[in-house]
């Protein structure tokens, strides 16, 4: 059973009275809907429907966990507080070092990522520091099974939800009512305009730095994010590579010529004209 401990992410407890119905109309992920003991993928978006903060949360009795990334913390906390006025929620830090995530095993302790259970994986993350493998293995297992996050993968501010496919991965709810930015992102839903994408990147030999610049026939597609040897992640336009594909241009990382696929999990593939693609 691999077991990674991840130093740089962070959580803080969010409780009271309140706090399901605060989190419900405010973040991307129906927690309603949430097993006990599930963790689900969320953000808080932009009023344009960009993400803004992205985070894990779950159940802890009836107070809420939230893990983000160190540098987000603060930030996150503040703007929370700052919509919380008058509501009866308490938030506070959990000072543990770290986050630990263990796989394939399904008796661990923790909270069992929605992520990966989609991709066939069971996956755990629990608070501080239970492991000791080389954290390259949870970048490969990423990697592998189209799971993205902010800071490797895409910048906040950059990408809306559908981009890092929160709809397919349980962080994103269109049934659930309002939240900040939920109108754009329905918008997107209903009418099918998503056209970036998570998709893997493998190539013959180990590829490029991450923030190399994927193109077909020079022209920009997407950009790597994380790398691990041979396979990586990256959020590419995939109208343009599956135009590029159908017409059999070569998809170059650099120099370096690649091969993008779809998670299987998620049902989609690649247009070959311009428009969507279909589950």
């Amino acid at each position: 059973m691999p077991s990674v401990f991840l130093p740089h992410r962070a959580l803080f407890r969010i409780g009271g009275a309140d706090a399901e119905s605060f989190l419900q109309n405010l973040i991307t992920t129906d927690i309603v809907s949430m097993a006990p003991n599930e963790a689900r993928p969320g953000a808080l978006l932009t009023p344009q429907g960009k993400i803004l903060f992205d985070f894990m949360i779950w159940r802890d009795g009836t107070d809420f966990i939230i893990e983000t990334d160190r540098d987000q913390h603060d930030a996150l906390v503040k703007r929370l507080t700052m919509y919380k006025l008058r509501a009866a929620v308490t938030l506070s830090t959990i000072e543990a070092d770290g986050v630990t995530v263990s796989w394939d095993d399904a008796t661990a302790d923790g909270a069992a990522d929605s992520r990966f259970a989609k991709a066939g994986i069971t996956l755990h993350r629990r608070e501080g520091k239970h492991g000791a493998d080389d954290a390259l293995l949870y970048d490969a297992l990423r990697a592998a099974h189209g799971i993205v996050t902010s800071g490797p993968d895409y910048a906040l501010q950059d990408i809306f939800p559908h981009d890092a496919l929160m709809d397919l991965n349980g962080g994103l709810s269109f049934k659930k009512g309002c939240y900040v930015g939920q109108e754009v992102v329905s918008r997107m839903q209903h009418r099918g305009t998503a056209r970036r994408r998570v998709v893997t990147v493998t190539a013959a030999g180990v590829l490029p730095a991450p923030g190399t610049e994927i193109t077909a026939a020079g022209k920009p597609v997407g950009t790597l994010g994380t790398v691990s040897g041979r396979t990586g992640l990256a959020i590419v336009r995939i109208d343009r590579a599956g135009e590029a594909m159908a017409a059999c241009t070569q998809l170059m990382a650099g120099d370096t010529a690649v091969s993008l696929t779809l998670p299987a999990w998620t049902g989609l593939t690649f247009p070959a004209a311009s428009d969507e693609a279909s589950a």
